[in-house]
């Protein structure tokens, strides 16, 4: 049974950071792609990062991001500890929305700006509530 845990949600204030984490179980996330998507209320869901798979060789990953985040915000991979982290730094009040973690095989990139929504993103985490106020 596959399993992507949360945690590392909550409230801050703007600039200030947060890291979220998605922990998998039943799934090496080293040979999938793991994004990262955020749904705002009243808002459709958006990409946010995703970091391709590493391969059966260990090669380098590939990074994505929204437009919207870049330089802000850092995706990467402990594959020792089967984990994948959103850091988030300079967080802004319109970053608040709760923040998938999601696996698949692709990330599905179509440019420079990660903007797909995860639609076929097979495997999902729970969601983690972000909120960025002051």
């Amino acid at each position: 049974q596959v399993q992507l845990v949360q945690s590392g949600g909550g409230l801050v204030q703007p600039g200030e950071s947060l890291t979220l984490s998605c922990a998998a179980s039943g799934v090496t996330l080293d040979y999938y792609a793991t994004g990262w998507f955020r749904q705002a209320p009243g808002k459709e869901r958006e990409g946010v990062s995703c970091i391709s798979s590493g391969g059966d060789g260990g090669g380098a990953s590939t990074t994505y991001y929204a437009d919207s985040v870049k330089g802000r915000f850092t995706i990467s991979r402990d594959n020792a500890k089967n984990t994948v982290y959103l850091q988030m730094n300079n967080l802004k009040p319109e970053d608040t929305a709760v923040y998938y973690c999601a696996a698949d095989w692709i990330c599905a990139a179509t440019g420079d700006n990660y903007s797909y929504t995860g639609l076929g993103f097979k495997y999902w985490g729970q969601g983690s509530q972000v909120t960025v106020s002051s």
